[in-house]
């Protein structure tokens, strides 16, 4: 590896490390609506639902984009 190649490597992994894989503001944006909607449950509820509609379309969209957009194009190695 060249020395352009290992700072671009080392760049990856220190954003990766600050946004991506980072367990506090992982923790953190968990527990934020858990804790701000847990008091009463109609808005507990109106959070679940919320969450089950996201989590439904962003599945769909991602089996699209890979099925229809990664695999005929061979980057595959780009799914999460």
């Amino acid at each position: 590896m060249n020395a352009e190649s290992q700072m671009a490597q080392a760049a990856i992994v220190c954003l990766s490390a600050v946004f991506t894989n980072n367990i506090l503001l992982t923790y953190f944006l968990g527990m934020c609506p858990f804790l701000g909607c847990s008091r009463e449950v109609k808005t507990s509820i109106g959070l679940g639902f919320a969450v089950i509609f996201v989590l439904t379309f962003t599945c769909m969209i991602n089996w699209v984009t890979y099925h229809y957009v990664l695999v005929p194009l061979g980057l595959e190695f780009f799914r999460f």
